[in-house]
């Protein structure tokens, strides 16, 4: 079944999922005119998801939050809840001060994120997914109101499961994430023209010491670390996805050099662009 709102004044579509045999999406060869944050809950049975060519363990009754810019199948699709949404309907960032979701859920640089739910949880999701089913029936005045009010707290319901998982408070203070949470932002803004540390360090008026420190604490991944994964995440979609040579990628991707672009890909994925292309199609 799918559900779907569209305010034709300002443009916010939401769109509700569920019990379909054939929900995917193909950012760049067929979806990429639909800028959609996903929420994807797994209520049903571990399985398997392919996210950009990638394939993870999808475990049951958990939720996953997908980018605007990833391509996903899943193994049981049927078994999927999902949530879609644009920036016209509700902008993460504008709201990140309700949420908390920025470059935590969204925009982060701790690789796939899995939230896992518990009886209760599962009680709570199924309950708004119930209440979601209402409102996207329920045409009057006050329906975008509804829903942007569900959508938030789902968000802040997955949000909150996902840092109680994935982070420790004690050694993250809640400044502390939120100087990371703007890292990861800045850089999703930015990987195509700014490849430094310091670009990011000096607008957040920190040491790019101090961020290394910070992210020692979150994941293992340094800053230059998220930067460079970024751009290679981003020259592999376009290479899988479209016909761009890896020249066009390399000047896309803020390389002034070609040659610097493909030793760089190559020392990060262990192929050239070429090779990977030819191996992947």
């Amino acid at each position: 079944m799918k559900l779907h709102y569209y305010d034709h004044s300002a443009k916010g579509e939401l769109h509700l999922t569920f019990k379909e045999e054939r929900f995917d999406r193909l950012f760049f060869p067929r979806d990429r005119q639909d800028k959609f944050l996903t929420i994807a809950w797994n209520n049903g049975d571990e399985q398997h998801v392919n996210i950009d060519g990638v394939n993870y363990v999808f475990p049951a009754q958990s939720v996953l939050p997908l980018m605007v810019n990833q391509s996903f199948t899943f193994e049981k699709s049927a078994q999927i809840v999902a949530w879609q949404f644009n920036r016209d309907f509700y902008c993460i960032v504008d709201h990140d001060k309700e949420v908390g979701c920025v470059g935590f859920l969204f925009y982060g640089s701790g690789g796939i994120l899995f939230a896992r739910l518990d009886k209760s949880h599962q009680r709570k999701i199924k309950l708004l997914q119930q209440v979601f089913v209402e409102e996207l029936n329920t045409h009057d005045h006050a329906q975008r109101d509804m829903l942007q009010m569900l959508l938030k707290r789902l968000i802040i319901i997955v949000t909150r499961l996902g840092k109680q998982q994935n982070l420790d408070m004690n050694k993250l203070p809640n400044e502390q994430l939120d100087i990371l949470r703007k890292y990861n932002l800045m850089v999703e803004n930015n990987f195509k023209k700014e490849h430094s540390v310091k670009f990011y360090a000096d607008s957040l008026y920190k040491s790019p010491k101090t961020l290394a420190n910070y992210f020692a604490l979150y994941n293992q991944k340094s800053p230059l670390a998220v930067i460079q994964e970024r751009i290679i995440l981003e020259a592999k979609r376009l290479l899988l996805y479209t016909d761009k040579s890896a020249k066009e990628i390399a000047y896309e991707l803020g390389y002034d050099d070609a040659g610097h672009f493909s030793n760089f890909f190559k020392k990060q994925a262990g192929l050239s662009p070429t090779n990977f292309k030819r191996k992947n199609l």
